[in-house]
């Protein structure tokens, strides 16, 4: 016990001379002072401030070294004088809360993270429920609304793995054809990158040809092929096994969107920026058949059974054209016009079932934050129906959306998207108000690109830097 008070002496000895020798210490007290001022209130305030930004950065070491990143400490340290009062109950698994990252939600701070129809009306009012701390308690249960007696919405445990090798922006990002743990993205300097997410994490092949920007890449079936188009005026075929390119077809524009033939492997089909959609054999690199169209053909995906083409332009309007199955031919059948501004389609995206349509659906996300919602009538060719609408913040990059495979036992219907913000945001188009139910936070550039695996346990973001994050869903029951 002796021994133990000795030691502690001397600490507390060896930190006072520590400190009465640090430099920075005297310079605050020595700093010379206006002559009408007290001298020793000069000092004493220099000493508080030092002090106050010291403890800040070690506080921000502190907070960096629990893994949290520097949105959430911004997020921290800007909340309201009465947080803590604001404070919910919240479970490891209620929407909103994505593991470690994100802290537990409060209704003032989930407000932020709100991007929907209403939300220039929900800052006024949250403002004004800011003003009045009376009425901030009332104003919070309207702000937030978990679900109630159901499925929670997409709550994450955590990072599964982060790849970071990659120095440019990463534009595309897929999980192969039914596989839950092969991964490949495309980034802005012209390379394709295929990883495996098993554990330990690892990359397998680095493919590099094109000379520009990938703009969209395709698995084949079994996964043994790549088809990517990219701005260089080039679609390339990849043998992911040997790495290596086995076909290179040349074109007179930039190639902006690339798919395999579900049920004929054989048939690429590819959006170019001169106005057109032209389908190639695979095995030969000949033009079968193309169509022309309004604009630039941007984005672009199939059916389950290869016979329809959903594609967006460059105005915002979504086409749907037929294409035999045997020879490739292609024609036209319908085109919805968008309403809003003429703005570039990042995103479409095809699923067979939905609850809210009770049949097959569409997705599409134009740049200027324009989400839209169509059920598919597979009998009237491929006739879309415009069932919802979202507005989201407009987007300066070509961000893209993805249906999110899982549905709820509240049957709700949830997209994820990246954004602007660097955050990966979640919506419940079920929800005509507040339709933001989640948020990850990881990445420190523009979110780019969303992909979620076959085992639907795994979602894939890349963002502007480079980056990729691999996150890792809670297990419900």
């Amino acid at each position: 016990m002796a021994e133990l008070t000795v030691d502690i002496i001397s600490t507390e000895e060896e930190r006072k001379e520590e400190l009465n020798s640090d430099p920075e210490f005297f310079s605050c007290l020595l700093q010379p002072s206006p002559p009408d001022s007290d001298p020793n209130y000069i000092g004493i305030r220099r000493l508080l401030l030092y002090r106050k930004a010291q403890s800040g950065v070690l506080r921000r070491k502190d907070w960096k070294c629990n893994g949290k990143g520097y949105v959430a400490y911004r997020n921290f340290i800007n909340r309201p004088r009465n947080w803590e009062n604001l404070q919910t109950p919240s479970h490891s698994s209620t929407p909103g809360h994505s593991g470690r990252w994100i802290p537990p939600p409060s209704p003032i701070s989930n407000f932020f993270e709100m991007d929907s129809w209403s939300a220039s009306r929900d800052i006024r009012s949250s403002s004004q429920a800011l003003s009045h701390s009376t009425s901030v308690s009332s104003n919070a249960s309207d702000i937030y609304r978990p679900h109630k007696k159901g499925e929670p919405a997409y709550s994450f445990i955590g990072m599964h793995c982060i790849f970071d090798q990659c120095k440019a922006m990463v534009t595309v990002i897929k999980f192969g054809h039914m596989s839950s743990d092969l991964l490949a993205y495309g980034s802005s300097d012209g390379s394709l990158t295929v990883c495996s997410v098993s554990t330990p994490p690892t990359i397998l092949k680095q493919l590099t040809g094109h000379t520009k920007d990938v703009t969209d890449f395709d698995f084949s079936a079994n996964n043994q092929y790549i088809a990517s188009s990219s701005v260089d005026k080039t679609v390339r075929v990849w043998d992911i096994s040997k790495g290596l390119c086995m076909r290179v077809i040349y074109g007179v524009s930039s190639q902006l969107c690339i798919r395999f033939h579900p049920m004929n492997n054989n048939f690429l089909s590819v959006g170019n920026a001169n106005k057109e959609i032209m389908v190639f054999n695979f095995s030969t690199g000949r033009t079968i058949n193309k169509t022309s169209f309004d604009s630039e053909v941007t984005a672009m995906d199939h059916d389950h059974t290869g016979q329809l083409i959903f594609c967006g332009d460059a105005q915002g309007c979504i086409y749907t054209v037929t294409m035999n199955s045997h020879t490739g031919a292609l024609s036209r059948s319908h085109r919805h016009r968008s309403n809003g501004k003429k703005s570039p389609v990042t995103t479409v995206q095809y699923r067979t079932f939905s609850l809210l349509a009770r049949g097959p659906v569409l997705l599409t996300l134009c740049r200027d934050g324009s989400l839209s919602f169509f059920s598919v009538s597979l009998e009237v060719k491929g006739y879309l129906t415009l069932r919802c609408a979202l507005k989201l913040a407009p987007r300066l990059h070509s961000i893209r959306a993805s249906f999110c495979p899982l549905l709820s036992l509240e049957k709700g219907e949830y997209i994820v998207a990246g954004s602007e913000d660097a955050n990966v945001y979640f919506y419940d188009l079920t929800r005509p108000r507040h339709t933001c139910v989640n948020k990850l936070q990881g990445h420190g550039y523009p979110v780019i690109g969303i992909a979620w695996n076959h085992g639907e346990n795994l979602l894939a973001s890349s963002d502007f830097g480079g980056t990729v994050i691999v996150w890792k869903r809670a297990k419900t029951n």
